[in-house]
């Protein structure tokens, strides 16, 4: 049997996404993005997220179908982003995506976007081991995963209790003002800063905290210490010390991501971590994970940062992981789900 063909799409948040795999092999990943319409208001407006998705929806599916050099009868499946995300983005979606279902007659697969995050690596660095960990860190998620099959067996080991990495980012780099979105302009900034110079508070990492919860993640309080050290500069007249804020904070977030990851490795023995989400674009990240891991005898899998934020690519790598495991399609009057539990890879 010839590797299943798949088309993929995502909608669950600002970036229209659309790719077409071949069993794991990537034909083609087109992505319009309306970032730039949202960057006046310093962070996402949903109506006009879900409206710019009604606006490049065909455009991006026809130049998907043709850098593919597929046509839509040739589908073997359709998968779409069912949740978490936007309501109005992914309701979109998954409406054009049954459309495309109904009129082809292919199975429709409704997935979850966080473990597309992780899916999505299978794309770049081959097949997966039997078992590994996967940390999903963006602007709306910070999750780690446990994976028996990508597919089937996806078990949440813990997520963030407040602000996601991504967002504290963001947030932080308002306080410092940084253009939205503020993690790549922190993330630049802190190269230009000593990440010694101020240590800021590491979240559920001692005492009680850390033995209630050993893969969870906290950032507010992290982000409140940023805004009281900037503020107290503010307040005497001084110039804030940047780069140097912008380097322990991140020095901060990487340093908690990374052990609580390897954590989960030695706990779960699995010797293998993939790293995806659109903070996985951050270098500190990346270097720390890579070192600290190295240390233990750790394989780092992170996809190049193209497909690190939202795209269609992830969600066709999904979909065609249901395929080749014999999973049912979802219904088609599947419902999107802002809130879809890490535990469920599709409607």
């Amino acid at each position: 049997m010839s590797e299943p063909l798949i088309l993929g799409i995502e909608t669950s948040c600002d970036e229209t996404g659309f790719a077409v795999v071949r069993g794991r092999e990537l034909l083609a990943d087109v992505t319009a993005s309306s970032m730039d319409e949202h960057a006046r208001y310093g962070g996402i407006v949903p109506e006009v997220a879900s409206r710019a998705h009604l606006e490049a929806f065909v455009p991006t599916l026809d130049a998907a179908l043709a850098a593919a050099d597929v046509d839509l009868g040739q589908l073997d499946a359709v998968a779409v982003t069912a949740g978490p995300g936007l309501v109005g983005s992914l309701t979109v979606g998954v409406a054009g995506a049954k459309a495309l279902a109904l009129a082809t007659g292919k199975p429709l697969y409704g997935v979850n976007h966080v473990i597309g995050h992780a899916a999505v690596d299978e794309l770049v660095h081959g097949r997966f081991p039997d078992r590994f960990v996967s940390l999903v860190v963006s602007g709306g998620h910070t999750s780690l995963l446990l994976v028996d099959d990508i597919a089937t067996g996806v078990t949440e080991l813990g997520q963030t209790l407040d602000d996601a990495a991504g967002e504290a980012f963001d947030k932080v780099g308002r306080l410092l003002g940084l253009p939205y979105p503020g993690g790549p302009h922190v993330d630049r900034l802190s190269r230009e800063g000593d990440r010694d110079a101020i240590r800021f508070p590491r979240g559920l990492t001692s005492g009680k905290d850390k033995a209630r919860h050993p893969y969870d993640f906290s950032f507010s309080g992290l982000k409140t210490a940023v805004a009281r050290y900037v503020e107290a500069f503010q307040d005497r007249g001084e110039e804030v010390p940047a780069a140097d804020v912008a380097a322990g904070f991140s020095e901060a977030v990487a340093d908690v991501l990374v052990t609580k990851a390897l954590v989960a490795c030695e706990r779960s023995e699995c010797d293998t971590l993939v790293i995806g989400g659109g903070f996985s674009a951050n270098s500190r990240l990346r270097e720390l994970a890579a070192e600290r891991a190295a240390a233990r005898g750790v394989t780092v899998r992170i996809p190049p940062i193209r497909y690190c934020t939202d795209n269609g690519a992830m969600i066709a790598a999904l979909g065609s992981a249901l395929v080749r495991s014999g999973a049912a399609p979802s219904p088609l009057d599947l419902p999107t789900d802002s809130g879809m539990p890490l535990e469920l890879v599709r409607v």
